[in-house]
């Protein structure tokens, strides 16, 4: 009997807010940044999903406005940690919330 390593896929998803005096050039590196975290650690981007400059709720961190981005991707669950120590350390993003998708 042959031992096999497999690693468990999970779906997630990761809500980013991004500051809205971000210039687009600016956003694009950021969520290509994040893209080559979750492909460089074995996960598979399934999907990007801008959802543009939207006014918040409630003021966070004296922002009134935020540019939200969706990040749906397969992944083993120590990638999630380091895509979200990159977040924290990332300047320019200044939310961010994962949750692990039902399968």
């Amino acid at each position: 009997m042959t031992k096999r390593s497999t690693i468990m896929a999970n779906n997630y998803e990761t809500l980013v807010l991004l500051s809205p005096e971000l210039a687009e050039e600016n956003r694009k590196g950021i969520l290509d940044l994040l893209t080559s975290i979750v492909e460089r650690e074995g996960g598979n981007m399934v999907e990007t999903d801008d959802w543009g400059l939207r006014q918040l709720a409630y003021p966070v961190q004296k922002q009134t406005r935020g540019y939200y981005v969706r990040l749906v991707y397969d992944a083993p669950g120590n990638l999630v940690a380091e895509l979200e120590r990159n977040i924290r350390i990332t300047d320019g993003i200044f939310k961010f919330m994962t949750v692990k998708l039902a399968a």
